[in-house]
Formats: C-alpha cells, sequence, structure tokens
C-alpha cells in the first residue's frame, strides 16, 4: 500500500477519521506563539505579478482572536493541523482559473494553472506561488515519515507536500480547501472593499465619503475577539477592535492607491493608539485589507511616506487581512452628515 493509498483511506474514512485525529497527537493551540521575528515573503502587485521578496514580522494572535476569526472548521484544520475529509473541501473540484491564498494572513499560495486531479480528494498543486510564503516542518504521525506544509508569516496548517506530483516539479501540494481562499480572474469588480481605522470612525467616514468614486461607507468594529460587539463594548477597550470605516470603492473610477493617499492625508500614522484627544486601541491606524494586491500596495504606500522625510517618526499602521466587519449602531453612520462635524465622543 503507498503512502497516499494509506492516507487516503485512513484519513478521507467518514467512521475512522475520527479515531485517527485521536491517534495523532496533534499541535495544541492553547499557548499564543509568540515569536514575531521577521520573515520573508513575496506579495502580489496590482497587476498580479510577484513582488520582490519583501521582511516583515509573523503574524502572531490568540486563539481568541484567531477564533474570531475563523470559522470552527477553519479553526480545527489551519491551528491545530486538522484534515478535512477527502471529497468534501469546497476547492478539491474547483476548476476556476485565480489565486488561492491564506485564509489566516492573505498570503497568496497558489495559482490554479499548478492545481491538478490527484485522485485524493484534496486540492492538489505542483509548484506554490513562491517558495518564501511556504514552510515545512517534518511530520512523523501515522508510522511515516512526511513534510507537513504550512503558511510561512502565521503558522497555518495547509497540508502536506509528497514526492509523487507531476512534472515539472514532480512534488504534489495536498491541501486542506479550509485553509485557504479563492479569488477567481476576471475583470475588476464593480466595486471592491477596504477597511481602514484613522481614529474617531465619525470624520474618517466623512473624510472618505466626499472622494469621487467612494461609492459607499459605513463605520464598524473589527480587528477584535469579541462577536458582535457594542460600541459599549470597544470602548472598553477589552475586545482589541478598532473604529474602522468600510470603504466601497469603484477600481475604475478610483485606483486603490490614490484612496491611501486620502487616508495618510487625514490622520498621523505615527501616534500609535491614539488620534488627537483620542486615546486607545480602538483609535489606532489600520489598514483592512481584502485582495492580495491591496496589501502589496499598501506596504508600498507606507515604505515610501516614510522614506519621505514628512513625518515625525515611523509609522504604525497596522496592515492585516480584513476580519469580520461588525457594522456600528445606527446613530453612529454618517454621523456627521446628520450632525455636522465637531468633537468625537471620548470615552
Amino acid at each position: 500500500m503507498t503512502k497516499r493509498t494509506f492516507l487516503t483511506t485512513i484519513i478521507g474514512g467518514t467512521g475512522i477519521l475520527a479515531v485517527a485525529s485521536q491517534l495523532r497527537l496533534r499541535k495544541a493551540s492553547t499557548n499564543m506563539n509568540t515569536d514575531t521575528s521577521p520573515v520573508t515573503v513575496r506579495l502580489l502587485d496590482e497587476s498580479g505579478a510577484l513582488t520582490a521578496p519583501i521582511s516583515m514580522p509573523k503574524v502572531v494572535k490568540s486563539d481568541a482572536a484567531w477564533r474570531a476569526q475563523l470559522t470552527d472548521e477553519q479553526f480545527r484544520v489551519t491551528r491545530t493541523e486538522g484534515t478535512e475529509r477527502a471529497f468534501c473541501g469546497i476547492f478539491h473540484d474547483n476548476h476556476k482559473n485565480g489565486i488561492y491564498t491564506c485564509v489566516g494572513c492573505g498570503l497568496p499560495l497558489f495559482r490554479s494553472d499548478a492545481k491538478f486531479e490527484s485522485g485524493t480528494g484534496w486540492p492538489s498543486f505542483f509548484q506554490p506561488v513562491a517558495a518564501e510564503n511556504i514552510g515545512e516542518t517534518r511530520d512523523m504521525s501515522f508510522g511515516m515519515v512526511r513534510t507537513e506544509v504550512h503558511c510561512a508569516r502565521c503558522g497555518s496548517h495547509f497540508g502536506h507536500v509528497f514526492e509523487d506530483g507531476p512534472a515539472p516539479t514532480g512534488l504534489r501540494y495536498c491541501m486542506n480547501s479550509a485553509a485557504m481562499s479563492f479569488r477567481e480572474d476576471g475583470a475588476k469588480p464593480a466595486c471592491e472593499k477596504v477597511l481602514f481605522g484613522a481614529g474617531c470612525f465619525w470624520g474618517v467616514e466623512a473624510d472618505f465619503a466626499k472622494v469621487k468614486g467612494v461609492t459607499n461607507t459605513r463605520v464598524g468594529y473589527s480587528g477584535g475577539v469579541t462577536k458582535n460587539p457594542t460600541y459599549e463594548d470597544v470602548c472598553s477597550h477589552t475586545t482589541g477592535h478598532a473604529e474602522v470605516v468600510e470603504v466601497e470603492y469603484d477600481p475604475a473610477q478610483l485606483s486603490f492607491a490614490a484612496l491611501l493617499d486620502v487616508f495618510w492625508e487625514n490622520h498621523d500614522p505615527t501616534t500609535g493608539h491614539r488620534q488627537g484627544p483620542d486615546v486607545g486601541s480602538q483609535y489606532r491606524s489600520a489598514i483592512f485589507f481584502t485582495t492580495p494586491e491591496q496589501e502589496a500596495t499598501a506596504r508600498a504606500s507606507a515604505a515610501r511616506l516614510e522614506k519621505s522625510g514628512k513625518l515625525s517618526g515611523p509609522i504604525t499602521t497596522e496592515i492585516a487581512l480584513a476580519t469580520p466587519f461588525y457594522a456600528a449602531e445606527e446613530y453612529h453612520q454618517k454621523y456627521y452628515a446628520k450632525h455636522g462635524g465637531g468633537s468625537c465622543r471620548i470615552p
């Protein structure tokens, strides 16, 4: 029996999976890894091409933060090295052209032109988008030696790589659908979204609402660990959320780079958890991107601004994959349009 047949039988069986999961000692996700040492990865620029290698800190979160971001199945697979049932993942039979990214941090992983039908019931690829984006660890479970594959930036478990794939690499990256997101190739959508944190969201929303090409704005909360937080919850500074504005824009009229110019010009990105008299993590500067291209553009824009000498100190803006957005209470929406400008409420 080959390793592939063995794994398909053991892991893919509907009645054996629960037993197998108990036999194998999986990595517990009870203690947060605090190693934020830099990693070198490649992103995708606005044209979809790979960037040069970029050094950035690892993405480190508590279990509570991961659970707030991921579904139960995504958490089980990515944070406790679980395995989904064969032929049950949403991407095992996906034949669309596009890019697969890490569900944990948005790092680009595989292109559809490297995907092939392996017959195992899991999405299989013969090479990653960039070798830098993939980490490997020796796995000796199930009485055999395998190579576990994970995200180089956030540590999310993807699956395993085997040496029985097609040319030109001879490799088979056997991945879990739950560990990945997918975006289909094609023309730019009619609208894209991004979340911006730049202090009290009343004024931030008003600034973006005036920009030509912005089609809609909503204020709310993102980046925290509590589901469905209220304004009072966020003001307690215990949920980890930032006050953000969900900006919907038409990429045919407004480039993301131009939108970033508005973001930088309307707040101080060097003051950490503070904007003027508003102090606390909810007022932090943040860009929560929704596409790989947005991340690359945001990081390049921040680097240029920091080198320009226009700022009083280093940029502290958090640049991270967007996590669930919770719309704020109705009385916060379009606040300045309803009441005119003025000072924000300080908790």
